[in-house]
């Protein structure tokens, strides 16, 4: 992932429903969720998600597939993963890091 990329994806997730709405999908796993489910659960007006969700699909963290009328938005792992590695990659200026449990930098 490129700054550029990390830039989009970070803009993305800056507001609290298209975070909300990421979490969402993260947790919902690779089946993902129609875009009605996805609103009843975070309580926003249909043509709000859809900016929201076109947004994160622009930034390139989420993506859209049609299952007979619905749509269903999933959350795309393989971005997800690169923006936490670009936002890692140079942790602790190249010093090792302890075991944290979560994924999380933690200097020795």
């Amino acid at each position: 992932m490129d700054i550029s990329q990390a830039a989009a994806a970070l803009t993305a997730l800056s507001h609290e429903s298209r975070l909300a709405a990421f979490r969402l999908l993260v947790q919902a796993g690779p089946e993902g969720l129609a875009a009605s489910r996805i609103s009843d659960a975070l309580a926003l007006n249909p043509s709000s998600l859809s900016f929201h969700l076109k947004e994160l699909t622009h930034a390139g963290l989420v993506k859209a597939r049609h299952e007979g009328r619905f749509v269903i938005y999933e959350a795309r792992y393989d971005n997800m993963n690169a923006l936490m590695g670009f936002l890692t990659e140079n942790c602790c200026a190249g010093i090792p890091c302890a075991p944290a449990g979560k994924g999380v930098c933690n200097p020795a």
